[in-house]
């Protein structure tokens, strides 16, 4: 059986990331995934420019805006940071042509299982293939083939309707792409007693808008039906009719789900590795700047003599998820927990007030490059200038969630 040095499971953005960049450190790479790798990306995927122009691939975004915005009902918060979105297609081709010219072959089949042996581990389809490897990484997304996870009670799902349409006037201003809106006057009394949502568009061109209806977190989830609602709820409160739909997107995907037991020998990456992060579900630009680091880490182990599974498993495991990393996602998942327990109005003064913070904390917040003693400040800080009500959910969390805060005390 020729054996690999890795097999790499999936070929979505994080699968393809990792097998790049496994590629470029001259490893002999195998992927497995259920469709071809180059089976087109249909979601949007979208990041903060200054992320991806970080690590180099600034050049793969086909839109960027400038003008940048989050509503609340009370007023418009300009954001001074640049939003991009991903050319699908671009990025795709690169990430392969990389992995491809690296020598990385790539199989269509759905891992079902896997046996571990003292140097190696076969991965066994459905079809009853066998493929064998000295490491296997599990990229399959939010439900892993192969890699165990913990269940978490309590699950909290971000969700969200989308189009991709014509309308008969500009829903949003020309230039301007909208983080969130969460203006609620479209909505009744009743309604504004629900899970808040908010509205996430931007202009494409061509008279072309992508409107989105979210719910950043609730568990068990919003249903789609009440989103698709709501985003046609928007629109008619503006008088805004839609010409031609060209493309619909549903998400759903949870937010908080537990960290890999990081003692298996089948690695995660991407969101079968928990990589989302918990208060805005953003991973793409993340798993593509984890990638070169979790490769090299990889490829050191291997070449190490005497390296055996068990240690090159260690190797990769601590450098996708060290314990300061592990501490921040426990602070990012009470912080989570925490928005979860507030209402429309709540909701809207934490994101009114976390827009006011100095630039860096917020920026350095949703792209999680802050340390832990400064995101420790930047909670404090939000906590602090929040409106007393505002404050009452974050202070029942502290009991309630006091776990996740031991947790990352702990590491």
């Amino acid at each position: 059986m020729n054996i690999y040095d890795v097999l790499v499971i999936g070929a979505g953005p994080a699968g393809t990331a990792i097998a790049a960049a496994l590629a470029e450190q001259g490893l002999r790479v195998l992927g497995l995934a259920p469709e071809a790798p180059s089976t087109p990306w249909i979601n949007t995927y979208a990041a903060w420019a200054d992320d991806v122009d970080t690590i180099g691939l600034g050049h793969f975004l086909q839109y960027r805006w400038q003008d940048c915005a989050a509503y609340t009902d009370q007023r418009e918060l300009a954001l001074h940071r640049t939003y991009g979105l991903f050319d699908n297609q671009r990025l795709q081709q690169h990430l392969l042509t990389i992995a491809e010219s690296g020598g990385t072959r790539w199989q269509i089949g759905s891992a079902t299982r896997v046996e571990h042996h003292n140097a190696h581990s076969v991965v066994h389809t459905r079809t009853g293939m066998e493929y064998a490897a000295r490491l296997v990484i599990d990229a399959s997304g939010h439900r892993p083939a192969l890699m165990q996870r913990q269940a978490t009670p309590g699950l909290a799902y971000q969700a969200a309707y989308g189009i991709i349409a014509t309308y008969t006037r500009p829903p949003v201003h020309a230039n301007q792409m909208v983080l969130m809106d969460y203006r609620s006057e479209h909505l009744s009394a009743a309604e504004r007693s629900e899970p808040p949502t908010f509205l996430y568009a931007m202009n494409l061109g061509d008279g072309r808008y992508f409107l989105e209806e979210t719910s950043l977190a609730h568990a068990p989830g919003l249903s789609l039906k009440t989103l698709e609602r709501r985003l046609h709820q928007r629109l008619t409160a503006q008088e805004i009719e839609i010409k031609e739909v060209q493309h619909v997107e549903r998400c759903f995907f949870p937010m908080n789900p537990a960290l890999p037991d990081r003692k298996q020998r089948v690695i995660g990456f991407g969101a079968a590795a928990s990589m989302v992060h918990p208060p805005s579900g953003y991973m793409v630009s993340a798993t593509l700047a984890a990638a070169p680091g979790m490769a090299q880490a990889i490829a050191r182990a291997l070449g190490a003599a005497g390296a055996t599974p068990s240690a090159v498993a260690h190797a990769a495991w601590q450098a996708l998820w060290p314990n300061d990393r592990v501490q921040r996602r426990y602070l990012y998942l009470f912080c989570l927990a925490s928005l979860m327990r507030c209402n429309q109005q709540q909701t809207q003064e934490f994101f009114q007030t976390f827009f006011e913070l100095p630039y860096h904390q917020w920026s350095g917040y949703f792209s999680a490059t802050l340390t832990t003693p400064e995101l420790c400040r930047t909670m404090w800080q939000i906590f602090a200038r929040l409106p007393f009500g505002t404050r009452m959910p974050l202070v029942r969390s502290v009991a309630s969630e006091s776990g996740l805060l031991w947790q990352a005390v702990r590491g």
